[in-house]
């Protein structure tokens, strides 16, 4: 009977452990696979309304959430401290202004009209550059 129960302890102590791994893997396939997808020309949702950032940001609380098992209770603010993975919002202003650095460093004198603030505006959109 010892050796059963010996077994169980052995069984139960790797599937913690594996628990774990699938975990750290979960994270890894998040940030290799689904990061780069919504990533791919994110400095041009710095145009996109409050409501389209929002969907965005609905999906990725949800599959960090889906991720992890979390629970109803976790916050989302909690649920991306512990991954250390940043709000969308957060992503699209520093992925900006990056864009932005490059465009202004850059030595082709037709990408300085890209810089241009001084276009007329049709529609009280915003524009990638009031992120700055």
């Amino acid at each position: 009977m010892s050796s059963g129960s010996s077994c169980v302890s052995d069984v139960l102590s790797t599937t913690k452990k594996v628990r774990q791994i699938i975990r750290l893997n979960k994270l890894l396939l998040y940030k290799s696979i689904i990061k780069p997808i919504w990533m791919y020309g994110i400095e041009i949702l710095g145009c996109a309304s409050k409501a389209s950032q929002a969907i965005l940001q609905k999906a990725q609380s949800s599959i960090l959430r889906m991720m992890t098992d979390a629970p109803w209770y976790v916050t989302n603010l909690t649920l991306h401290d512990d991954l250390k993975i940043p709000f969308i919002r957060d992503v699209i202003s520093d992925r900006y202004a990056k864009h932005h650095w490059k465009l202004v460093t850059h030595p082709n004198p037709t990408l300085q009209q890209l810089l241009d603030a001084n276009q007329p505006r049709r529609l009280k959109r915003t524009r990638p550059s009031n992120l700055l």
